[in-house]
């Protein structure tokens, strides 16, 4: 077996790897918006941590298998590897700057709040709509490399390619934007300020 050959298969298990851990993250922000109880989020952001490490690993493993791949096999000469080479450059730090921080601040501000209904602050952040789009931008950047793979177009081929797909991934995102803002406003206009606490308590 010829290191060409493994540095491609490091490269489909990479991919492989990104698509499992960014579907645990949509699965896990579609389950969030739904959680009534501090323990459901606890559970799902827990899982979010654990997909964001295999999203992130897996991503390093794509992005080198693929550097090697295009110096010793495919060559920069190739307009759609440098079209797609930009686009995951680009992709790469917003999953880990970005949506994995977020996911994890999460994550944090569940295991710190006492168990029972989702207290303001902490169903505010699992409705975060940072979150889903840039998820679902996620998935489109990287379905438009795959198709870039696969087809092999001209460069500007491969650039509307990589438009159209971002175009469509903050598309498909935005309806959470619009979402989220009276979710937010209902959600602080529900909260009780602390005078109302105040006075609910018994005196002693």
């Amino acid at each position: 077996m010829s290191i060409d050959t493994l540095a491609l298969f490091v490269h489909i298990v990479g991919a492989i790897g990104v698509f499992v851990g960014i579907g645990v993250w949509l699965f896990a922000a579609v389950a969030l918006r739904r959680a009534q109880h501090v323990e459901q989020v606890r559970a799902l952001a827990g899982l979010t941590v654990t997909s964001g490490n295999l999203a992130v690993g897996s991503m390093l493993l794509l992005g080198a298998a693929g550097l090697y791949l295009a110096l010793t096999v495919w060559g920069w000469q190739t307009p759609w590897i440098d079209v797609a080479t930009i686009s995951f450059v680009l992709l790469a730090p917003f999953g880990a700057r970005v949506i994995d921080p977020r996911m994890r601040a999460m994550s944090r501000a569940a295991n710190e709040a006492p168990a029972g209904p989702l207290p303001p602050s902490l169903a505010v952040r699992t409705h975060d709509p940072i979150v889903g789009i840039g998820l679902h931008l996620y998935v489109a950047v990287l379905l438009g490399i795959v198709f870039l793979m696969t087809t092999k177009p001209a460069l500007v081929a491969s650039i509307l390619a990589m438009v159209v797909a971002a175009a469509l991934g903050l598309a498909s995102g935005l309806p959470l934007w619009w979402a989220a803002r009276p979710r937010s406003r209902d959600i602080a206009t529900r909260a009780p300020s602390a005078d109302q606490r105040g006075r609910g308590r018994p005196e002693r």
